[in-house]
């Protein structure tokens, strides 16, 4: 037997209100879902929604031609909301004044001739929606169908607000877990590091005192042992330090403002042919590179960069480094390009993991620090960081700074 027509303009309405409550991200949203739609599929003159709390009906909100109930409490066993719940079972009355299960009094000062109410989730139900009428009116079945269906599909969607708010209380609860940890690791490597300093300048000061002290009498052999403890030294505070720099790039204050890359470029290399005379590049910075960020950090972005860019040309016979940038996808990409030694791309996954080495340290000294420095200071101004090469033709390393990290 086809349904009437108000049936089908009902079932469509009722499609819409699943889908907006498919959406709702907490239980206000689908309160006002809920509030609305009850009345439309049944033309009501107001509807109530209803959460079962502590052993009361917990009238929690609704939308009706003069005020109901909205904010009070009453016993499950003294309101029609908590027999439908308690009974797991829809309620339908034309009259209530003439039905023992209504409290006549809590009524009197309100609109309600009749009224229809439907459990949310028959199983264990978890609360109600009612709707109400100004004049004595017998919902039909199909209309008690529609908001059942609605009671439903609400109960769907507040267990789903309910999973939603566990995982993301969960996912911060561990991402503060994570942070803490984080931050502890980086106090005690900052810590270790520093404390380190002092015993590596009293070892590399006595092995020079021993040296100078001793002189002649010192054999070949001794003076070979005396030469690697301080090597050694020398090594280790190159490490201490790359350590402390790593730790810094976290503990930085990062002070972003708009900066001038080719500026802060051109005077890392200035100073790095100052102190490494014997390593000679042409290097070709271009001018505008403009962002926004921490001077101070960014500044150890290139010192690494055009450091190893510097170090991995030594064996090249016409050493260039450039440094510009580029656009992709709307975005604009630094980089740092140059025509050394390169890398294997299918090692590119260590090359920003902390004391990883894609060469060995014979060939080009260095601790496996510098470019994990650079990722985490990167990440800080919400940017990305990656790299192309190949073996003997050089590398290039590219990276994006989020306009946002001002």
């Amino acid at each position: 037997m086809p349904h009437a027509p108000e049936y089908v303009v009902g079932m469509e309405r009722l499609v819409g209100a699943v889908q907006e409550l498919s959406l709702a991200r907490d239980i206000e949203s689908i309160m006002a879902i809920v509030r609305r739609v009850a009345r439309e599929l049944c033309g009501a003159d107001g509807a109530t929604f209803v959460l079962r709390d502590d052993g009361k009906c917990f009238y929690a909100d609704e939308d009706a031609i003069s005020p109901l109930w909205k904010g009070s409490r009453f016993p499950m066993e003294a309101c029609i909301s908590g027999w439908a719940m308690l009974h797991r079972e829809s309620v339908v009355i034309e009259d209530i004044y003439a039905d023992a299960r209504i409290p006549a009094d809590l009524y009197r000062t309100t609109f309600v001739k009749s009224l229809a109410v439907v459990p949310i989730r028959t199983a264990s139900p978890v609360g109600a929606i009612g709707n109400y009428w100004a004049s004595h009116r017998r919902v039909t079945p199909d209309e008690l169908k529609l908001l059942q269906a609605l009671a439903d599909s609400t109960s769907i969607a507040i267990e789903n607000v309910q999973l939603i708010s566990e995982l993301e209380a969960r996912v911060r609860a561990r991402t503060a877990q994570l942070e803490a940890a984080n931050r502890e690791l980086e106090a005690f490597s900052y810590s270790v590091s520093h404390d380190l300093r002092a015993p590596l300048r009293s070892i590399s000061g006595f092995s020079l005192a021993l040296e100078e002290d001793l002189g002649d009498r010192l054999d070949d052999n001794t003076r070979s042992h005396v030469g690697w403890i301080r090597s050694a030294t020398v090594r280790m505070g190159t490490l201490v330090d790359d350590m402390l720099s790593l730790a810094r790039a976290n503990r930085v204050e990062l002070d972003a403002a708009p900066i001038d890359l080719s500026v802060i470029a051109r005077a890392v290399a200035d100073d790095l042919g100052a102190h490494t005379p014997e390593r000679r590049a042409s290097i070709a910075i271009a001018d505008g590179l403009v962002a926004s960020g921490s001077a101070t950090l960014m500044r150890a972005v290139f010192e690494n960069l055009l450091g190893n860019a510097l170090k991995f040309t030594g064996r090249t016979a016409d050493p260039r480094i450039e440094v510009g940038s580029t656009e992709a996808a709307g975005e604009r990409v630094f980089f740092v390009r140059d025509n050394g030694a390169g890398f294997d791309m299918s090692h590119a996954s260590r090359l920003f993991t902390p004391f990883q080495r894609l060469h060995s340290s014979q060939d080009f000294p260095g601790s496996g620090v510098g470019l994990a420095t650079v990722q985490r200071i990167v990440h800080r101004h919400g940017g990305r960081i990656w790299a192309e090469s190949e073996p003997g033709r050089g590398a290039t390393f590219f990276f994006t700074l989020s306009p946002t990290s001002s």
